[in-house]
């Protein structure tokens, strides 16, 4: 079995919004964390979709879900302080449902231009690796700094990857590794942050191209124009 689980706790504080998280934002009258939640809703091999929100707004994500069609939505739970228990508290209220063997996707609510093949690369990864974090290959060079003001390495730009998401794996991995975490008292970035702390091994599979995610005011900007772009491509075959 194949489950998503969606954070969108965050209640972003760079994007400079006072009306509504920036999950909530509208693109042509469509919230993004509904686009983001249709890729998983229209994939045949996700069964369940765990959602973490704004404690103040899950009535509000509740009814988007009935007014979009969103019907995989197995639990919306209320976030923790951080990404890092946000995703420790979703892959605990799975496993009233989920065996260790089963595969989770781990996304952000606000990274909504994936694909349906990127989904499925994910799922195929885990079947053969144990793991799949979704990685860009870096297009300008990378510095390294130890204090901020100095660089300390320049690393060879072919060797170097952003990590995006989905981040997937098995699910009894990857929450006794949140479990291990909590025990410690050590908080990640991400699951890619955490495994790399736990020198936990991972496989790379390539993203798509544009998987941004949605964080500060520019984003939103540069993610209307490519949906734009994409809608132009697939109406006038540009």
């Amino acid at each position: 079995m194949q489950t998503a689980l969606i954070f969108a706790g965050g209640t972003g504080k760079r994007m400079n919004t006072r009306s509504k998280p920036k999950q909530f934002l509208e693109l042509h009258g469509k919230p993004i964390i509904i686009y983001t939640l249709e890729h998983f809703e229209y994939h045949d091999a996700i069964q369940n979709i765990v959602l973490v929100c704004i404690e103040g707004w899950m009535k509000e994500l509740e009814g988007l879900l009935k007014r979009y069609g969103i019907t995989k939505v197995k639990k919306v739970i209320p976030g923790g302080e951080t990404g890092h228990d946000s995703i420790y508290l979703g892959l605990e209220a799975m496993a009233d449902f989920c065996e260790d063997g089963d595969i989770v996707l781990i996304h952000d609510g606000v990274r909504p231009l994936i694909s349906q093949e990127l989904i499925t690369e994910n799922i195929e990864a885990v079947k053969k690796y144990g793991s799949a974090i979704t990685c860009e290959a870096a297009r300008e060079s990378v510095v390294c700094s130890t204090d901020g003001k100095n660089v300390s390495n320049v690393p060879p730009r072919s060797q170097m990857y952003t990590a995006k998401a989905p981040q997937s794996f098995r699910y009894g991995d990857i929450r006794q590794l949140y479990g291990k975490a909590r025990e410690d008292g050590v908080k990640s970035i991400d699951p890619s942050h955490l495994c790399n702390l736990y020198h936990k091994p991972m496989h790379l599979v390539a993203s798509t191209k544009n998987n941004i995610k949605i964080t500060e005011p520019a984003d939103y900007y540069i993610y209307r124009a490519l949906y734009e772009a994409m809608e132009g491509q697939q109406i006038f075959g540009l």
